[in-house]
This record gives structure tokens, sequence and C-alpha cells, in this order.
């Protein structure tokens, strides 16, 4: 029984060192602001939960439309044309995900060679805002269009096979 007390207490005592840890590691990162698997999504146009806001709140993507594409019955038509906005997304995103990848590397960049100052900081910061805005709208806007492309049976049956079941708002998409 004293193992207990003695192992609590040395629980206790090193759990705040790990707590002032967070980043050990990170520092070793090409781009400290970003992991090896966020380089690779931006790169391939991934959507990095960009879009939660739609997906969660019921406008399905193109990508998981497709994915679903059997089981919601989609006629030939409605793939063709999810599959087109898809590639249109796609088209969009990887040059934005690039772009951000670049932002972020000159912030980085900055920082490491200890050139950073206040305006090129406010400069580099407003870039990577417009062009993590403009990645997160090229997601969503893609969700209004496929949504728009399905019809209400099809909407239930992608939030049942995604686990969104349940109590959910309904929308209307015309």
């Amino acid at each position: 029984m004293i193992r207990f007390p003695l192992m609590a207490g040395l629980i206790l005592l090193a759990g705040p060192a790990f707590a002032q840890t967070p980043y050990a590691g990170m520092q070793t990162r090409p781009i400290k602001a970003l992991s090896e698997q966020q380089v690779a999504d931006l790169g391939a146009g991934r959507g990095m939960g960009l879009a939660l806001a739609a997906e969660l709140n019921g406008y399905p993507g193109p990508m998981h439309v497709l994915e679903l594409a059997d089981k919601l019955d989609l006629t030939a038509d409605q793939r063709a044309s999810v599959q087109r906005l898809f590639d249109s997304m796609k088209s969009e995103a990887v040059p934005l995900g690039s772009k951000l990848i670049e932002q972020e590397a000159e912030l980085d960049r900055q920082f490491a060679d200890r050139i950073v100052t206040r305006e090129s900081l406010k400069a580099s910061t407003a870039a990577v805002a417009v062009t993590q805005g403009a990645l997160r709208e090229a997601h969503l806007k893609y969700h209004l269009s496929t949504a728009a492309l399905l019809t209400p049976i099809q909407m239930r049956r992608y939030a049942d096979l995604r686990g969104y079941g349940g109590k959910r708002k309904h929308h209307h998409h015309h």
C-alpha cells in the first residue's frame, strides 16, 4: 500500500514538468508552426477540418460524398457533378495550401535568422491570415455546392453514415 502514495506523489511532481514542455521536439521541424502531416495535407489540398462548420451542420463535402456514392445511391449525373466539384475544390486548395506553406516558412525563417521586425511580423501574419481565410472559403463553398446536388433523403443518409444522426437541424438547400 505504500506504493500508491509514492506513485501518486511522483505523478504530481512530474505533472508540472510535462505541462511546461508541450512543444518539446517541435524545434526540429523545418517549419515550426506546421507538422509534417499538416504540410502534407496542405500540399495535397486536404481539408484538415477547415470545413467543419459546414460538415457538422448538414452540408456534406464532395470528397466524402464521393466516398459514400454507392451507399447514397448517387445517380450518374450526381456523381459526375460531385466529381467536378471535388476536382475544382482541389485545384483551388492545392495552390493555396502551397502558398500557406511558403508563407509559414518565410515567417519561420525571419525568426530563425533573427531578422523579424514589428513591420515584417505584421505583414507576414496578415498574409498568412488572408491565405488561411481563402483556403477555408475554398473548402466551405464546395460543401454548399455539394449539398445543393443531393436530395433530402441522401442528406439524411449521409449524416447517418458519417455518424451525425440523432438531433440535427434540417437545412433547406435550393
